[in-house]
């Protein structure tokens, strides 16, 4: 098997007739996430906006299901690779599966979609490809389209002297069939819509009048085509296979990955999506030049491209968005007068984002820049977005004269040329910079500082579940932990010397690192859980993920259920384990929590022989998923949490705040799907309670103070 097809597949299963039983397929699993991501759309209780942004998520989510997880399944089966997936299904077997619940979720849109623009016409925001506008409003959208649109547009004809243009990933397009007034010769004319045009264009003016841009164009395509009578039209959008295939020999990282990047806007077709009222003579040139045996065609009665709504989200209308949340700065700096390094030294410190401020994370940063004594900054990053503060204070830190080391991660998925600007302003300013491994994904979220104190050094270090990414950092849910411990530090250090010098570490003091020793940790701490149960202690697991595939973890946690331990699981995406199945897993209990933020912290606790939660409990928190890849081709780290306030509060507060929610959690049943949770006789909505009580850094104060509501999970609860 070629190395870019491997580098597709998560894992590889032996054929097992009790798999279907057993598992739940990953990619199956993942479209019914997706789809509770469109049922929020449906949500009364949100306003209206943020239904429409939802609706827009997941199209978006959808997009990139199918130029990676689709694309990957159609290299297999084209290839005639038979690796089954984890419920013994093969790559065809799959697709087959797939796309009949692809078109499942298209046609749900739609219907969310006609629901919403309804309600949004209500709300006096209007969408013109569906209601007559005014005069006036007609008049400057023709002014619009002629003085901004037209200038932009190439039409193409398609004949023998002009061949079939390229359609760039994402592209849309749009065909027309032409009559010529003069002589009655019928030319098929094609438009391509430039990426950088708006995909909805607000109408000029007070009202708020959208219309896309695609039914702009067939609006006013006759100012395009004087001459000519337009016999029909249609529009249609591309998405391609973009996953990035790298040679394991690769000799130069950077060059491979600026080649791929090219490489990965002209693949294959994977989906094709065009209107139902085609054009028939447009659409077989269609279908003829784009359209393979395995392209997936997606017919929709006027929407193309659900993503694009998210143009729409952006109206300024509070009244139909989320009230505006100010996220708090750590009490526990205030404290001490905005020094990250003085707070972290009394006290190891864990932020909750975005409930507490991510920008503690970029001044602890900033001021190793500062801080004369410092003398060297350590930084992974794997995703950083377009508006990098985390950027710019290593920029400031290396031209402060510190030794700053950067771990840029080239392999972060459609972050690939962001990242490889990054890299290149970094080493501008003097900071080394390290790609990491050809094949493992540095995924790990360290940041490491070195201070000269007295006679010797001391180093602080922030691990985090979550990105350096200020933007996701808002609305993403994850910890952030800021410690000195020596042990840590030490650590952190030898982490970064076997990425950046592939000095495998003989032992670490605390951290568990993958793929040398995380899952190792894992299994450890579950067995120790099954020996408790089997000993008539009280045994118990508690763990909050974005996904669980790894067939191991799984079939632990199954011997875990089988041996009486109590398991319940906060899984926000894939789940390929069955939880209530009598005799397999009837302790496990299995819980999705979608709402206004996306949980993304992963944490794992374990009841440690006492009822949990109690000060034996053991807590960790780490940047990997129960996924294979997680465990066993990325560099990851998982941090005990020793520290009895930071413990309790992970514990206490976080884990177990989201095992109480009801208003935003979704229950698996036994055979894999999932249902709304019940209300109960006291709904809880653990994103509003985070956002209302006071934060983590300084809850220990509020906790004596009786300002904090105490959770407590009702027994029998699994």
């Amino acid at each position: 098997m070629s190395s870019q097809i491997a580098a597709k597949l998560d894992e590889h299963y032996e054929p097992s007739e009790e798999a279907p039983q057993r598992y739940i397929n990953r990619e199956l699993s993942w479209l019914a996430f997706n789809t509770r991501v469109l049922e929020e759309s449906r949500n009364a209780n949100y306003p209206l906006l943020e239904r429409l942004r939802f609706l827009s998520i997941s199209g978006s989510n959808l997009d990139e299901f199918m130029m990676i997880r689709v694309a990957g399944l159609v290299g297999q089966v084209q290839r005639g690779i038979e690796r089954v997936a984890i419920d013994g299904r093969s790559p065809s077997q799959q697709l087959a599966a797939i796309r009949e619940a692809v078109l499942e979720i298209n046609h749900q849109q739609r219907g969310n979609w006609a629901a919403l623009r309804d309600l949004l016409g209500e709300a006096g925001i209007d969408i013109a490809n569906n209601v007559r506008v005014d005069p006036e409003s007609y008049d400057r959208l023709k002014e619009y389209f002629l003085d901004e649109i037209v200038p932009i547009l190439t039409p193409q004809a398609l004949d023998p002297a002009h061949p079939f243009p390229f359609v760039a990933n994402e592209g849309v397009g749009l065909l027309f069939t032409l009559t010529r007034q003069s002589d009655g010769a019928q030319i098929v004319e094609m438009v391509l819509v430039p990426s950088a045009l708006p995909r909805w264009v607000r109408v000029p003016g007070d009202k708020a009048v959208y219309i896309s841009i695609e039914r702009l164009i067939c609006r006013f395509a006759d100012h395009m085509f004087p001459g000519f009578t337009i016999e029909g039209d249609g529009a249609f959008r591309v998405l391609r296979d973009s996953d990035i295939e790298i040679e394991e020999e690769a000799e130069d990282l950077v060059r491979t990955f600026r080649s791929a990047i090219q490489r990965r806007r002209r693949g294959q077709v994977i989906q094709l999506e065009m209107e139902e009222d085609f054009d028939k003579v447009a659409e077989d040139i269609l279908l003829q030049q784009l359209a393979t045996s395995e392209t997936t065609i997606i017919r929709t009665d006027g929407l193309i491209g659900v993503e694009g709504l998210s143009d729409i989200v952006e109206e300024d209308r509070p009244d139909l968005k989320f009230s505006s949340y100010s996220p708090r700065y750590p009490e526990r700096i205030l404290e001490h007068d905005g020094d990250c390094f003085a707070a972290i030294r009394e006290k190891d410190i864990i932020i909750h984002h975005p409930y507490e401020s991510f920008e503690v994370v970029v001044d602890f940063l900033r001021q190793a820049a500062q801080d004369p004594d410092v003398v060297a900054v350590k930084q992974t990053l794997y995703r950083a977005g377009s508006q990098s503060t985390v950027i710019a204070a290593l920029i400031a830190a290396a031209e402060a004269g510190k030794s700053v080391t950067a771990v840029v991660e080239l392999k972060a998925r459609f972050d690939e040329e962001q990242n490889l600007l990054w890299a290149s302003e970094l080493e501008r300013a003097g900071v080394q910079v390290i790609y990491g491994f050809v094949d493992w994904k540095t995924h790990a979220k360290v940041s490491m500082v070195v201070r000269r104190e007295g006679a010797g050094y001391r180093t602080y270090c922030h691990f985090g579940t979550g990105n350096y990414h200020p933007v996701t950092a808002k609305i993403y849910t994850d910890l952030s932990f800021f410690t000195a411990d020596p042990k840590l530090g030490r650590d952190a250090a030898r982490l970064f010397n076997f990425v950046t010098g592939y000095i495998e570490p003989r032992k670490t003091g605390q951290l568990a690192v993958s793929p040398i020793g995380l899952r190792e940790k894992l299994y450890d701490r579950i067995d120790k859980e099954i020996a408790h149960a089997q000993a008539g202690k009280p045994a118990a697991i508690w763990a909050k993920l974005n996904s669980l595939t790894d067939q191991g973890v799984i079939d632990r946690l199954y011997a875990a259920s089988q041996a009486g331990v109590e398991i319940q699981l906060v899984i926000r995406g894939i789940c390929c384990l069955r939880s209530a199945i009598a005799g397999l897993s009837e302790n496990i209990r299995v819980k999705s929590i979608i709402g206004r933020f996306l949980e993304h912290s992963r944490i794992w606790a374990f009841a440690n022989g006492e009822e949990i939660p109690s000060s034996k409990s053991k807590v960790y928190i780490t940047s990997a998923d129960a996924m294979s890849r997680n465990l066993d081709r990325r560099v990851e780290v998982m941090v005990p949490i020793r520290n009895k306030t930071v413990r309790d509060q992970v514990l206490e507060q976080v884990l177990l705040a989201n095992l109480l929610d009801t208003e935003q959690s979704w229950e698996q049943q036994s055979d894999g799907s999932y249902q709304r949770a019940g209300p109960g006789e006291k709904p809880f909505n653990c994103h509003r309670y985070f956002m209302t009580n006071p934060s983590l850094s300084g809850r220990g104060g509020a906790l004596e103070a009786g300002a904090v509501p105490q959770l407590a999970l009702r027994k029998g609860a699994v």
